[in-house]
C-alpha cells in the first residue's frame, strides 16, 4: 500500500510539474503576446524582430546580452532605472519570464544598420578617441570597436536607434538614469555638448554590428 501510495504522488507531482511548464510561455510567445497579466507585448514597441522603433526613441534588444537585458528589467521593476513605459511591463514580468525573455531576445540577429549622411567623420573621432583635451575618453574604450559591445556591463551601440541613444545621454546628463557601472556614463555625458550628441549617436545608429552568439 506504501508503495501504492508513492507511485500515485509521484504521478501527481509530475502532472503538477507538467502543468506548470505548459503554462509558462516561450520567449517568442512572451514578445509577441504578452504574459496575461499586464506586461504587454515587447513588439508593441521593440518591432517584430526586436530591432526597435527610430521614430519613437524606442531601443533594439535583438542580439544584447542577456545579462545586460536581465539586469535592465530588474532595474526597472525595482525602480532604479526609472521609465514610466517599462516600470508596469518589468514589474509584471515573473523572474522567470525575465530570464526567458532576455534569452530570447540575445538570441535574435540585430537588424542590418542604415548608413545616413549623418554619419560624420567627427562621429569617428569622438567614438575612437574622444577629446581628451575636455577629459572625454573614446566611446570605444568601453563598448568596443565600433560599437559593438564588451561583456554584460557595455552594452553594443552600433545599429541601435540614435534617438534612443541620445535620449539615454541626456537622462544622464539630467541624473534621471543612474544605473551605470561606477557611474561612468554620467561622467561622461557631462562632457557632451548637444552638437556632440547628436554626432556621435548618429555615428553610432549607422554602425553594423555581429551580435556574440546570436543565431544567424
Amino acid at each position: 500500500m506504501s508503495a501504492r501510495w508513492s507511485f500515485l504522488f509521484t504521478l501527481a507531482g509530475l502532472s503538477m510539474a507538467g502543468s506548470a511548464c505548459a503554462g509558462s510561455p516561450d520567449g517568442a510567445t512572451l514578445a509577441t503576446q504578452g504574459n496575461g497579466r499586464g506586461a504587454a507585448p515587447c513588439a508593441a514597441c521593440h518591432g517584430a524582430d526586436g530591432g526597435g522603433q527610430a521614430a519613437n526613441g524606442y531601443p533594439r534588444l535583438a542580439g544584447l546580452p542577456a545579462e545586460y537585458l536581465s539586469k535592465q528589467l530588474n532595474d526597472f521593476a525595482s525602480g532604479i532605472r526609472g521609465n514610466a513605459v517599462m516600470q508596469p511591463v518589468a514589474t509584471a514580468l515573473n523572474a522567470d519570464e525575465r530570464e526567458t525573455l532576455t534569452a530570447y531576445y540575445a538570441s535574435l540577429q540585430p537588424p542590418s544598420a542604415v548608413p545616413t549622411t549623418a554619419s560624420s567623420s567627427a562621429g569617428s573621432v569622438l567614438a575612437g578617441r574622444g577629446r581628451w583635451s575636455q577629459g572625454l575618453p573614446a566611446c570605444d574604450q568601453c563598448h568596443g570597436p565600433g560599437g559593438v559591445g564588451v561583456g554584460n556591463s557595455f552594452p553594443p551601440l552600433a545599429a541601435q536607434p540614435a534617438s534612443y541613444l541620445a535620449n539615454q545621454l541626456r537622462a544622464w546628463q539630467q541624473g534621471t538614469r543612474k544605473n551605470d557601472p561606477l557611474e561612468l556614463m554620467r561622467g561622461v555625458a557631462a562632457k557632451l555638448s548637444v552638437a556632440d550628441i547628436d554626432t556621435i549617436t548618429a555615428w553610432y545608429a549607422a554602425q553594423s554590428v555581429a551580435a556574440q552568439g546570436a543565431k544567424p
